[in-house]
């Protein structure tokens, strides 16, 4: 008999939720509650990272760290270096045989559209200095067809370039025996204005994108877009 209660009891709690809780939440929906709590959470994440300079649809993102590596030339280049200079960082490695063929054959579009622009320059940092060395980069350059004076291949100390990276820039990268090359990374190119910020546009969502697509044409037209509006 106290099971048969129990039951009844039971029902009546959930009959009392459904009449009470389930149209509110009804009424929730729509009143387009739960759509505006979701984008006032975007419209904060988005202040996070800036909550000002916007300007032609563009943000800041953040500072860019301060580095200091050996180019193709063996000379010293740090991020003083490019000062005043709009400039592109990629994180790749001259062996890789899957993504980076790609991404430095849509790099050489961005050298084209931008070649006779002193102002403009490209960082290409290894993350394989081991075999990186400033001699095999300067191969690698001539034989890629690099001819824009502020493309610099640079390579330096593992755990500096592993920090800029992971850390710095937040391009992930890292060894792994694993996969073809021996080194996992990101296909993504992040832009740096003359003042040294990286910078980002930001979609039809008012949401930065934060870095552009290394892989994709779309990702290059608009990363050579965005320069035309820093330079």
């Amino acid at each position: 008999m106290k099971k048969k209660y129990s039951y009844i009891g039971l029902a009546v709690i959930i009959l009392i939720f459904g009449i009470i809780v389930i149209p509110e939440m009804v009424d929730r929906l729509k009143g387009d509650d739960v759509v505006k709590m979701d984008r006032m959470s975007t419209q904060n994440a988005k202040n996070v990272v800036s909550e000002t300079d916007l300007e032609d649809n563009m943000v800041t993102i953040s500072k860019v760290p301060n580095y200091s590596f050996v180019n193709q030339h063996k000379d010293t280049i740090t991020d003083a270096y490019y000062d005043g200079k709009v400039y592109v960082v990629e994180f790749f490695f001259a062996t890789c045989p899957s993504i980076c063929p790609v991404m430095n054959d849509n790099m050489l579009q961005v050298q084209k559209a931008f070649q006779k622009e002193n102002d403009f320059g490209i960082a290409s940092i290894t993350i394989d200095p081991a075999n990186d060395t400033p001699e095999a980069l300067k191969t690698y350059a001539e034989n890629l067809g690099v001819s824009h004076p502020h493309w610099n291949f640079l390579t330096g100390d593992r755990s500096d370039v592993m920090a800029l990276s992971n850390e710095g820039f937040k391009l992930y990268a890292a060894e792994n025996e694993e996969v073809a090359g021996g080194f996992e990374h990101s296909g993504m190119f992040a832009l740096i204005d003359k003042e040294g910020n990286v910078r980002s546009r930001i979609d039809e969502n008012g949401n930065p994108l934060i870095y552009y697509d290394g892989l994709s044409q779309s990702g290059i037209d608009m990363l050579i877009e965005d320069i035309k509006k820093l330079l």
